[in-house]
């Protein structure tokens, strides 16, 4: 018998000061059987952080051949491609081609990352940026994990404050370059 997804619930008021976005976010977000808390953390964190009108999560684990996020614009036109975890060369290569923006947003090390990527052919891969975050700033967010989340999240200068049942989560959003 196959095992079906756990929904979670999430109300973020996002404010974003590096990027000006300020939005009340409502997310439904099915965390498949395979994945694991910091996975979906992140999908959670990098659908805010790369927050635009038209953005969506996908499939995801459940389909190889679309990112955990993606956004296209009115008329259709894949405007965003976000990974999450550690994607491989070749699907970074397309995404790179079918979208103008591509990022990436691991829960992993990114060193093991970067080593798996060097050498590799990735079109544009100097404009896919990789992001991480700062030690424990997860496993904090996940050590509260419950099925109904409403927090408030603050981004300023790459800095993360999280506001979550009158606890403060802080934490560092770094970026690394693929080359």
């Amino acid at each position: 018998m196959a095992l079906n997804a756990t929904i979670y619930n999430f109300d973020i008021s996002l404010n974003d000061a590096d990027r000006g976005v300020y939005e009340s976010l409502a997310l439904r977000v099915a965390k498949q059987p395979s994945e694991t808390d910091d996975y979906m953390l992140t999908r959670v964190l990098a659908y805010c952080l790369e927050y635009r009108d038209g953005i969506e999560f996908t499939k995801g684990l459940a389909d190889g051949d679309e990112p955990a996020v993606w956004a296209h614009d009115y008329t259709g036109a894949l405007t965003l491609w976000v990974e999450v975890g550690m994607p491989d060369a070749d699907k970074l290569h397309r995404a790179s081609k079918a979208a103008p923006r591509v990022a990436i947003y691991t829960h992993r090390d990114p060193v093991m990352l970067l080593r798996n990527l060097a050498g590799q052919t990735i079109y544009r891969a100097e404009d896919i940026p990789l992001f991480t975050f700062e030690r424990g700033f997860l496993q904090q967010l996940a050590a509260q994990l419950d099925r109904r989340m409403r927090f408030d999240l603050t981004v300023t200068e790459r800095q993360l404050y999280l506001n979550l049942n009158d606890d403060s989560i802080e934490g560092a959003l770094h970026q690394h370059s693929l080359i």
